[in-house]
């Protein structure tokens, strides 16, 4: 009998280097059904916000494209239901003989693959399965690691161990058809109110989502792709989505060989716009319309060039090729930790800081001894802190660098990855001292190019809860963006109050004379809001609790951690240092309220005093290694 495959698109949504076609092609089928699924899970337990669904939906309506022209009988087939309950349908209603798709190590999706592949198995339905997402397979790098990978050097020699990544491979020229498309006797089930009623995106919509509401086929009847009418949500980012894109923005950046063989992160600049200063090939990477593996090669294959030249090319962590490899460090990080990588309780390799606004927990259904962290809610053991929040989040702090990132994000879905890194810092131990997790969910509702593993990672990093402990090392609000835009036009282009505020004002508007706050048309207070505190105190006052909680030493796992006694334990020793406030009532001043104080009492350690060294094979905040000596400054941030 011909095979007759299921092709189950997830995240790989090209035609060009992917094993998993490649493999579903070599079968020789009579018939390739080329499936999405769409899964509840994301519609309405996932935070995706309105930018992302777009992307998603232009990358699927492109795979879809691509389809047709290799032939004009194939599309892409969205079932509107979940995967668990929709496959086991189609395999007896397609006479389906084999399962074909990329591997995926999220958690989420490690078991519900897991409950597909014993659901294929029992309908007599063969399955294959091919990693594509990374450069190597993800389990072999945390088998040859001994665990999770927490530096980029062990994932490298981890990788050195296993040997090159493979090269990629062409598209295919031709694919066959689907075969009959018939599903009289299959009904829809939809999702019930365990969903729907839980729905994490609602705040993002304009009525009740409706993606179910036509069927399995949707509402023409043809397996369209949804809508964002159908989703019930509008798009803000000028950032599209697809195969083709991906690849001409790749072929761009390979053209130009020198930014290809001399790119370096940390000289880029975060406060570019219009075009940004780097590549924006990570959404792509996320939904898979971009091969990692054809852009490592395509990079490595110039800089090869570049280098019998005799010229000099940048190496990894800085480098193109650097990037890929934190992506691949959080992947395996994340696979060798499992369920509980993207929060501190019960987290091994995170630190325990008893940081303002930390998450619910709930039993684990799945290991009812442990529990996990419910998404959206957390404790208010300060209304302070949680105003702080609110205002960062909202672009609303007073700083306008801070804000300039938080409502460029919010609109594009994308910002510059050390400008993630600077409000990242700014929300936790930079500022405002509240849970890292509280950052990583608006993330995770606002990046285009969000990952489950590279979102907690680069939260652990940025809040020195793991992969980086020098906590003292902070950026300023003020200063840093001054390196690459000293006369403030990224400021002035998404906070247009402030566009005609004189050059030496623009970040620091508080400071600007009343005159000349009305010449250019913006009052601090009325028109813009003031500062919500005086950042050099608060550094003082974070670096401080850090160093309190790097001294207690807790971790996510230990047992004083899980039954809560880590905080009172810590508290009875530091005092309220370990919570980061500035006075014992909790209550911090605002730089106006600071001026003339005296000094206090109980000194704050301050970040030339509070020296934590570098952990072997540990890079810089900027996730990059120095390349000079750093002269501490009153207004710390990273200089290399």
């Amino acid at each position: 009998m011909a095979a007759r495959v299921l092709y189950w698109f997830r995240t790989d949504l090209r035609l060009h280097d992917s094993p998993a076609l490649k493999a579903a092609l070599e079968l020789d089928p009579e018939a390739l059904y080329p499936v999405w699924t769409w899964d509840p899970h994301y519609v309405y337990h996932a935070k995706v916000g309105p930018n992302r669904w777009q992307f998603l939906l232009d990358c699927q309506n492109a795979v879809s494209d691509g389809l047709s022209q290799l032939n004009s009988k194939s599309r892409l087939l969205v079932l509107r239901e979940s995967p668990l309950t929709i496959l086991p349908k189609l395999f007896k209603a397609w006479n389906i003989s084999h399962l074909v798709f990329e591997k995926d190590t999220d958690s989420y999706a490690r078991k519900r693959d897991d409950e597909v592949l014993a659901k294929a198995k029992e309908a007599g339905v063969e399955c294959i399965v091919k990693y594509g997402r990374t450069l190597w397979d993800i389990d072999d790098i945390v088998g040859i690691n001994g665990g999770p990978t927490m530096t980029t050097t062990q994932l490298q020699k981890a990788g050195q161990k296993i040997g090159p990544p493979p090269r990629p491979i062409p598209a295919p020229t031709s694919i066959p058809p689907p075969g009959d498309l018939s599903l009289d006797h299959v009904t829809q089930d939809k999702p019930g109110p365990q969903y729907f009623n839980a729905d994490q995106n609602q705040s993002n919509r304009s009525s009740e989502d409706s993606t179910y509401h036509a069927g399995l086929r949707g509402p023409k009847g043809d397996f369209s792709v949804p809508t964002m009418e159908e989703l019930k949500m509008a798009a803000t980012t000028p950032h599209r989505g697809g195969e083709n894109i991906a690849l001409e923005i790749l072929d761009k950046i390979i053209k130009d060989k020198e930014y290809t063989a001399t790119f370096s992160k940390p000289e880029t600049a975060p406060t570019a716009f219009q075009p940004a200063s780097t590549c924006l090939l990570s959404p792509h990477m996320h939904f898979g319309s971009i091969s990692c593996r054809k852009f490592y090669w395509d990079v490595m294959d110039v800089i090869e060039e570049w280098e019998r030249e005799g010229k000099k090319a940048t190496e990894p962590p800085r480098s193109l090729t650097g990037q890929i490899f934190f992506r691949e460090m959080y992947f395996a990080a994340q696979a060798g930790i499992g369920t509980y990588f993207g929060q501190t309780l019960h987290n091994s390799k995170v630190r325990y800081i008893p940081w303002h606004l930390q998450s619910k927990h709930q039993p684990n259904p799945d290991d009812p001894k442990k529990s996990l962290s419910v998404k959206g809610t957390y404790h208010v053991d300060s209304k302070e802190a949680e105003e702080w929040f609110i205002r960062w989040r909202e672009g609303r702090t007073g700083f306008p660098w801070i804000d300039t990132v938080m409502i460029q994000l919010k609109t594009e879905g994308w910002v510059h990855h050390l400008a993630r890194h600077a409000v990242a810092c700014f929300l936790t131990r930079g500022g405002c001292y509240i849970d890292w997790e509280r950052g990583a969910e608006v993330f995770e509702e606002w990046l285009l190019d969000h990952e489950i593993s590279c979102n907690a990672g680069n939260w652990q990093w940025l809040s020195c809860t793991a992969f980086f402990s020098q906590y003292m090392r902070i950026y300023s609000p003020i200063t840093f963006p001054q390196k690459t835009d000293k006369e403030g036009n990224y400021v002035r282009h998404f906070i247009p109050q402030l566009k005609n505020f004189p050059e030496k004002y623009i970040y620091e508007p508080w400071k600007c004379p009343i005159a000349d706050q009305r010449a250019a048309g913006c009052m601090i207070g009325k028109d813009y809001p003031k500062p919500m505190f005086d950042w050099k105190d608060r550094k003082e006052i974070c670096i401080r609790g850090m160093k309190a909680a790097f001294e207690a030493g807790y971790h996510g796992s230990d047992v004083e951690v899980i039954n809560g006694e880590a905080r009172g334990i810590m508290k009875e020793r530091f005092g309220d240092d370990i919570e980061g406030n500035a006075d014992t009532d909790g209550n911090s001043k605002t730089e106006e309220q600071q001026q003339g104080k005296g000094e206090s009492k109980n000194r704050p350690t301050t970040s030339k005093s509070a020296k934590v060294p570098a952990k072997r094979g540990q890079t810089t905040i900027d996730a990059m290694f120095a390349r000079k000596k750093v002269k501490p400054e009153d207004e710390s941030e990273e200089q290399g």
